[in-house]
């Protein structure tokens, strides 16, 4: 223990039931550091961050805050000591609005019977303009997820806090939000305060914090400054082992039949999206990028019956889908996987075995009983091919990390056995090796014959995995850019409007004005 050190964690082990989450951690913050820590998904980053914020209890060890050792029995005991978390998944409460979430804390203390609403929209709206121009008057379940995501951010700050932990915070939110909360974890770090920052994304890490804690497999590895280490040892020493490549190789386009799985025609629901047409063909992976708000995740619902569209057909292999709800796609073949993996991805106080059979409980079912014993080899056989890391396919998917929910949810459409496979953020908040079995798995189903479309945020993901990318506008199709033409560049100057791909690609080369 230094004179600096304001946080200090010694041999923490926490287990469930069998399944050791942690196993003797240590770990030490010092004073107005930016501090990260980095491991997969299950190495015990979130589970050690709830035991430090008081939302789960230590079955072992001890957490001292400047040099003395305390009991952290709630979050709020946590917020008393000046600690404060960003949860990596949303926790607001959607019919409040977002003043009232970002005060509930400090209003639950209050001993007075009445509450100053217009100043308590007074004090959220200064914060909240520190992030974003959002109206804290509304209500937070009639907020998209990237919005929903700065008003976590938002009530943290409203908190006096001289511990502050981040959670994959930029998950959700675009390139220009990302920056501006940069800039205030750049002025908190300057005040003083102590910032824990859990993040996947590499150039993330690199250009904010001072030092780095890894853990793997629930267990401590080493602490090096960050002007000490490459991205490279960072991944050596996270996942044990070499990652190589993290996209696969793509096939050669004389390896692609070319025919369509998937033709949509002038689709269009009057509202956020009209006029798209595009192919989705045999043996490619169809990316689909855009800013956050443009109408991507709009198109895809409109795709699988899941918001209702006015105009424009849809076919899957040259035969016309009539769909009126989701369950109709999925009957055909086509599925989608959420961006709100909590919201709408899993069902979070089910098991793994009942999550991944949800879609297709007939295939199941005999004489109105399930078979429990096919749910459960089914189970085992996805969460195996897709490694996910569990106790059992009993346990259920809220006990698991957010990457292994994820690939439970992968699991669940995989498990219909579909044509089409519609993947909104399919690897966020995903570490760099559960994503490359992602993208290999992906591959992999594509060759296989089934359709993938990819909508991503992550400009790399889209060029490292995907055969084409659609670039989406203020709901139209604005462009579509491969081989040779699929550049950051060239997709961000579709997605803002600037001008074509070719043009793009022209200028970047040094043949145009």
């Amino acid at each position: 223990m230094t004179s600096k050190t304001v946080l200090e964690i010694r041999n923490v082990s926490k287990h469930f039931g069998a399944v050791k989450a942690l196993t003797a951690v240590d770990f030490r913050l010092e004073r107005g550091e930016v501090h990260a820590l980095c491991g997969e998904n299950g190495a015990g980053k979130s589970t050690l961050m709830n035991v430090i914020a008081g939302v789960l209890h230590p079955s072992d060890g001890e957490v001292l805050i400047e040099g003395a050792p305390v009991k952290i029995a709630s979050p709020a005991i946590a917020q008393s000591l000046g600690i404060g978390l960003v949860h990596q998944e949303i926790a607001l409460c959607p019919d409040a609005t977002i003043a009232e979430n970002m005060f509930m804390a400090a209003t639950n203390r209050r001993r007075s019977a009445l509450m100053n609403y217009a100043q308590l929209e007074r004090d959220a709206q200064a914060v909240m303009n520190r992030l974003a121009p959002i109206d804290v008057s509304q209500k937070v379940g009639d907020l998209p997820i990237s919005s929903q995501q700065l008003v976590e951010i938002a009530k943290a700050l409203t908190l006096d806090c001289r511990v502050l932990i981040f959670d994959e915070p930029t998950a959700a939110l675009t390139e220009t939000e990302a920056q501006v909360l940069f800039g205030i974890i750049r002025d908190l770090k300057a005040r003083g305060i102590s910032i824990i920052y859990i993040s996947h994304r590499m150039a993330e890490v690199f250009n904010l914090c001072d030092r780095v804690t890894v853990f793997r497999d629930g267990r401590y590895v080493a602490t090096e400054k960050i002007a000490d280490v490459t991205p490279d040892d960072l991944v050596r020493l996270m996942v044990g082992r070499e990652i190589s490549q993290l996209y696969p190789d793509k096939p050669h386009p004389s390896e692609r039949s070319g025919e369509p799985i998937l033709s949509v025609r002038d689709l269009g629901d009057d509202a956020r999206f009209r006029d798209v047409s595009f192919e989705l063909r045999h043996g490619e992976i169809l990316g689909v990028g855009g800013l956050i708000g443009s109408g991507r995740t709009e198109i895809a619902e409109g795709i699988c019956a899941l918001r209702p569209v006015t105009q424009g057909e849809i076919r899957l292999h040259d035969k016309v889908l009539r769909l009126r709800r989701y369950s109709d796609a999925a009957k055909a073949g086509v599925v989608y996987l959420s961006e709100d993996r909590k919201g709408s991805g899993v069902f979070l106080d089910l098991s793994i075995a009942q999550n991944i059979a949800a879609l297709d409980l007939k295939a199941l079912t005999s004489l109105g009983l399930l078979n429990s014993r096919k749910e459960r080899v089914l189970a085992e056989d996805l969460t195996c091919r897709l490694g996910v890391r569990m106790g059992g396919v009993d346990m259920p998917v809220s006990s698991l990390s957010g990457g292994n929910q994820q690939k439970v949810a992968i699991a669940k459409q995989l498990a219909v056995d579909p044509k089409v496979i519609v993947m909104d953020e399919p690897t966020r908040g995903i570490d760099v090796g559960a994503k490359s079995e992602i993208h290999r798995l992906l591959r992999e189903l594509a060759h296989a014959g089934i359709g993938i479309l990819v909508i991503s945020s992550e400009l790399p993901e889209l060029i490292g995995l995907c055969d084409r990318v659609l670039v989406v506008r203020e709901g139209r199709i604005a462009g579509e850019v491969s081989g040779d033409e699929m550049t950051e560049e060239a997709i961000m100057r579709l997605a803002s409007g600037i001008g074509s791909a070719s043009e793009t690609n022209l200028k970047a080369s040094g043949h145009a004005a």
